[in-house]
């Protein structure tokens, strides 16, 4: 009996992580041996892509800066614009991401079948 259930638990688990059922599932909806599958385009961003040369930055007097920090808002106004861009990049990232898996529902324990005793 224990084994039926741990190969039950073990064949629910590779449908889970194949996907078989979902419907953005990819495994269940094309043949991976079909050379003329569309697949998505790859990309790639260079991790360099955001920098800045140590001589790029305009040099200011500290008081300068320091007044500008105050006019604008002070350090919350650097915080915020942060926060926005980590939620831009986070947005960005989940319209990329697939979709969650469906989770695993919890194991019932076996009944018993017989009982010991005399």
């Amino acid at each position: 009996m224990k084994r039926r259930n741990a190969a039950t638990l073990a064949d629910m688990l590779l449908c889970v992580c194949l996907g078989v059922g979902t419907a953005n599932s990819l495994a269940a909806t094309t043949d991976p041996t079909d050379a003329t599958t569309p697949v998505p385009a790859a990309t790639y961003q260079s991790p360099f892509a955001e920098y800045r040369a140590l001589g790029q930055d305009r040099n200011t007097a500290w008081r300068d800066a320091n007044d500008t920090v105050g006019r604008i808002g002070g350090w919350r106004t650097y915080a915020r614009e942060a926060a926005d861009a980590m939620k831009a990049r986070e947005a960005a990232m989940a319209t990329k991401a697939r979709p969650a898996t469906p989770p695993i529902p919890p194991a019932t324990p076996p009944a018993p079948t017989h009982k010991h005793g005399g």
